[in-house]
């Protein structure tokens, strides 16, 4: 070994503790955000949380370093991004194909197409993390934490206070938020406030609503993205609810819609139907569609957009391999696995993605005659896609952050492609209509999927690697070992969620009343692939909501440019907030606004950034706080089989529960950000 390969003498970085205890907070954080994304169809990166963790346990040790730190927030992190397969992978129950999840199946899903994410991303690191000039503002973030937390020659005591604060921060957001979900769960407070009417027949008659989920994890959700981002979803919440749906369920536009030939979803239900009925059904059976159809495009022009430093950058990655190829020594801050590993290991998944996917068509009587064209198809359709997912994703990451990044606006796009390639095989094959062609598709775009959400961490995790100066490749060895403690805890939690609350279209839960988790993306994508194999996907609603995009485009580029930057109107956040529930998003923007209200009471503070940071914590503590109460509650009502195990009060006290909530909600929140802000001042 070189000097410049040799690590320096003392230097911790991938040891075992380190792995173990990433792997622990993997599994927290996957069964946390797996519920989050199954509920309200997002997740939180986990990097600082896990950091905080990490240098608070490893302190025990005195021997501990920074880079061990980062070993654990590598390995938790990309743990937590593992779980944003449910994206996709609900989609094989909700089109019945699975009554539970496969552990062995899900499993080969999770570890190949996440491992692929880690070999695809590893090309890209000197091009967009090293060279690139990206900002990659969660990776900045955890550098920082990392550096203040850690022991070493440069640590003060007041980073000693921060990272015990920190600790206790993320403790309490998570107790509070725990505890407030036990008392809805009791029926002591109401986990929603909602209210729908119709409007005056001078406004045409049309229903609609309004309303807020009364949830920490959200508030903490809101709080993490971002004033920007919540007031996009802002203004696609209003083009919803406010213009969207009262249009489509006005009584001259369902007559002129039903004159015209026009399917209409309101005028299937009965007359005088109630205003939350008929607003809610339009807006789940065509405005989410136009939503999709918005997504699209912002997922779209984001690509086109980023084809210039994406081809940069590709050249750039495989000139520093060249160099490398030709014997040149590189520092050992330089050093990725060697390239034909890399390649090595990416055929060994391809192999076991061939596989899984022969194996699968053969189980399919409709598509045992044509698997040779199928896994060939499959195979380049993961390799083409699949690199170019990664990419794409990656350098969205640097640019906007891991938790902004589209990646959801990515797998609508793979399955629309998978599902019209399928079309394409049916044809050539003749193989008829079925349910298997539909599977065949959801299992593909999982895989790309892994692929697209684990090249979205890495390359964030990889750039605070670059600034603690940690070794590269030691680094993507914990991507991997993260990758595989995530995928073996998925199954498992989907399991224990799907019998506890049931998916829409998939087996009843085990106990009736249970409240179906909403899954938004997998409910779109699945219904995306159904209505493309199908032939009765209403391209007309996504068309519009396509050209509804294009104007927002238009739009943000328009502000922007008057504003001279300083405004924007993010046209994947718009989309999102047109898709997602109103009860999300209305709470989604007021975490933004609140975590904006709380930096901004900060700012002149001589602790303003130990307080920034502190409440990234507190609202990364609200997020894993309640949402492993609820996994934890979907294992109580499996082993009591009672849809409500925590019930302290009987049902029908529904107003005074909704205004208990409100001001308990509104309390709890006061509290624990003006304790945060003390906590801060303290450090």
């Amino acid at each position: 070994m070189t000097d410049a390969a040799a690590a320096p003498k003392g230097r911790l970085e991938l040891t075992l503790r380190a792995l173990v205890l990433g792997c622990l907070l993997a599994v927290i954080f996957t069964a946390a955000n797996t519920y989050l994304g199954l509920l309200v169809g997002l997740t939180f990166a986990s990097a600082i949380p896990a950091a905080v963790i990490s240098m608070a346990v490893l302190r025990a040790f005195r021997t501990s370093t920074i880079w061990e730190n980062m070993t654990v927030q590598t390995v938790a992190s990309v743990g937590g991004a593992m779980s944003s397969i449910i994206f996709v992978l609900p989609g094989l129950v909700m089109i019945g194909w699975w009554l539970e999840f496969p552990f062995w199946q899900s499993v080969a899903i999770c570890i190949l197409g996440g491992v692929l994410g880690v070999t695809f991303s590893i090309p890209l690191r000197r091009a967009l993390v090293v060279n690139g000039g990206l900002p990659y503002p969660e990776g900045v973030a955890a550098a920082e934490v990392l550096k203040v937390g850690s022991r070493g020659a440069e640590q003060t005591e007041s980073a000693v206070r921060e990272n015990k604060s920190g600790l206790w921060v993320v403790v309490a957001g998570a107790v509070v938020s725990s505890g407030y979900a036990l008392l809805v769960a009791g029926r002591v407070f109401a986990g929603e406030a909602a209210k729908f009417f119709k409007l005056p027949a001078a406004l045409g008659g049309g229903a609609t609503g309004m309303g807020f989920g009364m949830q920490f994890a959200l508030l903490g959700a809101g709080h993490l993205i971002g004033l920007t981002v919540g007031l996009a979803q802002l203004f696609g919440l209003v083009l919803a609810w406010a213009i969207a749906v009262p249009i489509l369920t006005s009584p001259d536009t369902i007559a002129w819609l039903t004159a015209h030939g026009i399917p209409s979803i309101a005028s299937t239900l009965p007359a005088g139907a109630p205003a939350e009925e008929l607003a809610t059904t339009v807006w789940a059976r065509e405005v989410r569609f136009m939503g999709a159809g918005v997504i699209g495009v912002a997922a779209i022009w984001t690509l086109i957009k980023l084809a210039g430093p994406l081809i940069g950058g590709l050249t750039s990655a495989l000139a520093a391999n060249a160099k490398r190829a030709h014997g040149e020594v590189l520092e050992r801050t330089e050093q990725d696995l060697p390239i034909k590993l890399v390649g090595g290991v990416s055929v060994a998944c391809l192999v076991g993605i061939a596989g899984l996917l022969a194996w699968f068509a053969q189980s399919a009587p409709a598509l045992a005659g044509s698997t040779p064209l199928l896994v060939i198809g499959g195979l380049v359709y993961v390799v083409l896609i699949g690199f170019a997912v990664a990419a794409i994703c990656g350098y969205m990451a640097g640019l906007i952050g891991s938790s902004n990044s589209p990646v959801s606006g990515v797998g609508i796009l793979a399955i629309v492609i998978a599902s019209l390639l399928m079309l394409g095989v049916m044809a050539i094959a003749g193989v008829p209509a079925d349910p298997s062609i539909i599977a065949f598709a959801l299992i593909v775009t999982a895989v790309v999927f892994a692929v697209a959400v684990i090249a979205n961490d890495n390359l964030q995790d990889l750039k605070t690697g670059q600034l603690v100066e940690a070794t590269p490749w030691r680094q993507q060895v914990a991507l991997i070992v993260g990758v595989g403690a995530g995928a073996l805890v998925i199954p498992f939690i989907l399991n224990l969620l799907n019998q506890a609350f049931g998916f829409e279209g998939g087996p009843p839960a085990i106990v009736e009343g249970a409240k179906t988790l909403a899954a938004p993306q997998a409910t779109l994508i699945s219904a995306l692939a159904r209505g493309v194999i199908g032939g009765d996907l209403r391209w007309d609603l996504i068309g519009l909501g396509a050209a509804i995009g294009v104007v927002i485009i238009v739009l943000d580029a328009v502000v922007a440019r008057a504003s001279k930057g300083k405004v924007k109107l993010p046209p994947l956040a718009v989309g999102i907030g047109f898709y997602l529930p109103a009860a999300v998003t209305t709470m989604l923007v007021i975490g933004a606004v609140a975590g904006w209200i709380y930096d901004k009471a900060v700012s002149s503070t001589r602790y303003a950034d130990v307080a920034r940071r502190m409440g990234v914590l507190l609202a990364s503590g609200l997020i894993v706080g309640e949402s492993l109460f609820g996994v934890f509650t979907a294992g109580v009502i499996v082993a009591t089989r009672d849809d409500a195990p925590f019930a302290m009060l009987p049902e029908g006290s529904a107003w005074p529960a909704m205004l208990a909530g409100i001001v308990g909600f509104a309390v709890a929140v006061f509290g624990l950000y003006a304790w945060t802000r003390s906590r801060a001042s303290k450090v």
